[in-house]
């Protein structure tokens, strides 16, 4: 490659199709490989930064999927060509989605895309993904999204730099000359930056303590499931290097195109190995992340099943055994609509403003930037604070261990405490996924129908001899506290006198198909129902569900894909 290059300008067609989602476009692998799909989106990612993109800088990395490397080099060459100054690259093009935050937000830069299809499968068959990070270091919110899908629809050619071609499985710095102009690639170590902010938040020292035993204490057994995604690196390092656990502690800790077959979400169904190893085996703790490093699954001894809405609920309650939260103070807790409300029974004891947004991390980071949030979290297996904007799988694993030091009890113990002091809200989440769009739409609109009828609210749901009597019922939309911004249409809520509730919605983050989610939430606060299966529980108020939504009638589907 010679040290001065010329761009030029290749002439493409329009894709139907580009819209990018919650969280970025997710289609096929073999959809992005069409010629000039990737090229295509690339363009119009960067001609919606406007009048921010000549001269600026950008973060580029991803979940190590099949793909992923291809995709940086054609980023790196449409940059290039675009007058972007300088590229901030992932080494093997690795940055954890968390990592991509961070460094966004140490370096002030412009923003960065990420190259990741986060928890869906990878491989040529599988899936791939792009997303745009803003300069605050969070996913775009709609008004950007909206632009680059505009623009996907009308592109008639795209810019390029085709004679560059940089190394980025070794650490380096590139200079070249693109048209007259200077342009820099970057490719930095993949982990650096984000170990350095977690030792900021964290303290390395306690929760080494707690993992080696001390003060007669035995030392407390953890497995960490990387899953092959991203983390792997990340795991590595910290749990490794500096807090020295032993190899046998760290399994699937390499990034695979393919995520070595495993599906690389975390939770009860795609993490079983997991779940097994710690059922069976002398592990206090566990913890599983998906490819790309912003969801977690918490387990206790015997494979103890902490849920999301649990874990956000039992962090927020101590979020003083953090330095971190003891320097900047405790701003406001927040969940997604969906989430279970345990959280929200934790703001109320301790005073604490709580938010219920719409699912997208991107409206937990408006809250943030305005000041008023400081922990977050969605039934989706996120959770996060305002130290990036986005949901970190290894901060909360960190967070988790950093409560366990501080009280010197077992995850299970933990939780008994807790539904002790707040009660237990039961939690449970039905997916079907890959359903067909048609079926799973037209039974959107059913139920849509039956709950906006005169009579709906105030009537009473049965079965197995319990009943619920509804208080409200609606499409939830959300109209944003900090830029009055509104969402609507983000998934039906049925909530009961009793608060408990149901809520479908079809969700976002697929590649092909439609995902129907159903939730049931339901409070209890006699102790002796704490240590009852959710399962067991919520099945009258999951038999209403499926029942009053005629699931099977619309879909064909028996059972769900993942119960969580």
């Amino acid at each position: 490659m010679s040290s001065a290059v010329t761009s030029r300008t290749i002439e493409t067609r329009v894709y139907d199709g580009q819209k990018p989602g919650t969280s970025g476009l997710r289609k096929a692998v073999k959809v992005f490989t069409q010629e000039h799909y990737t090229e295509n989106f690339v363009q119009a990612i960067l001609e919606a930064l406007g009048n921010q993109l000549a001269g600026c800088t950008l973060v580029v990395g991803g979940d190590g999927r099949y793909y992923g490397k291809e995709a940086v080099g054609k980023i790196i060459r449409i940059a290039a060509a675009n007058r972007v100054r300088k590229l901030i690259v992932g080494q093997n093009g690795i940055l954890s989605t968390p990592a991509v935050s961070t460094i966004i937000r140490k370096y002030k830069t412009q923003g960065g895309i990420v190259l990741t299809a986060s928890h869906n499968p990878g491989g040529p068959d599988a899936d791939f993904g792009i997303k745009f990070n803003c300069e605050n270091g969070g996913p775009a919110p709609d008004n950007v999204t909206n632009k680059i899908y505009e623009i996907t629809t009308q592109l008639k050619s795209y810019k390029i730099a085709s004679d560059i071609n940089v190394d980025i499985d070794k650490i380096q710095t590139i200079n070249v000359q693109v048209d007259g102009r200077e342009f820099t690639v970057d490719v930095i170590d993949s982990v650096n930056d984000y170990l350095e902010h977690m030792k900021d938040i964290f303290d390395f020292s306690s929760i080494k303590s707690l993992l080696q035993g001390s003060s007669g204490r035995p030392a407390f057994k953890v497995l960490i499931n990387g899953m092959n995604g991203v983390t792997g690196p990340y795991i590595k390092r910290i749990f490794s290097n500096e807090l020295g656990v032993d190899d046998s502690s760290i399994v699937n800790t390499t990034p695979l195109e393919n995520f070595g077959g495993l599906h690389p979400d975390p939770n009860l169904t795609y993490a079983k190995d997991l779940v097994d190893a710690i059922k069976n085996g002398p592990h206090d703790f566990g913890a599983a992340f998906d490819g790309d490093g912003d969801r977690n699954m918490i387990l206790g001894k015997s494979a103890f099943f902490v849920t999301p809405s649990d874990s956000l609920a039992v962090l927020a309650a101590n979020l003083n055994s953090i330095p971190y939260f003891k320097k900047t103070g405790i701003r406001g807790y927040a969940r997604s609509m969906p989430t279970g409300a345990a959280v929200d029974r934790v703001a109320a004891k301790t005073g604490v403003k709580l938010f219920e947004v719409p699912t997208g991390w991107k409206y937990f980071g408006n809250l943030m930037d305005a000041g008023h949030l400081s922990l977050c979290g969605e039934e989706s297996f996120g959770t996060g604070s305002d130290h990036i904007r986005e949901k970190d799988g290894i901060w909360a694993c960190l967070a988790w261990l950093s409560v366990i030091a501080s009280l010197g009890k077992s995850v299970e113990e933990i939780l008994l405490d807790h539904w002790q002091t707040y009660g237990r809200n039961f939690f449970t989440r039905y997916d079907y996924e890959n359903c067909e769009s048609e079926g799973a739409n037209k039974m959107m609109q059913y139920i849509e129908t039956e709950i906006q009828k005169s009579e709906f609210v105030g009537s009473k749901l049965t079965s197995a001899g319990k009943t619920y009597v509804v208080k409200l019922a609606d499409n939830y939309s959300y109209v944003d506290p900090v830029d009055g911004s509104q969402a609507n249409k983000q998934g039906l809520r049925i909530l009961f006198e009793d608060g408990s509730r149901i809520i479908y919605r079809l969700s976002g983050t697929g590649s092909s198909g439609a995902t129907i989610r159903v939730y049931v939430d339901s409070y209890e606060d006699d102790p002796t129902s704490f240590k009852k299966d959710a399962q067991e529980v919520l099945k009258t108020l999951v038999d209403i569900a499926l029942e009053l939504s005629k699931l099977r009638e619309y879909t064909g589907r028996d059972a769900p894909t993942v119960i969580t």
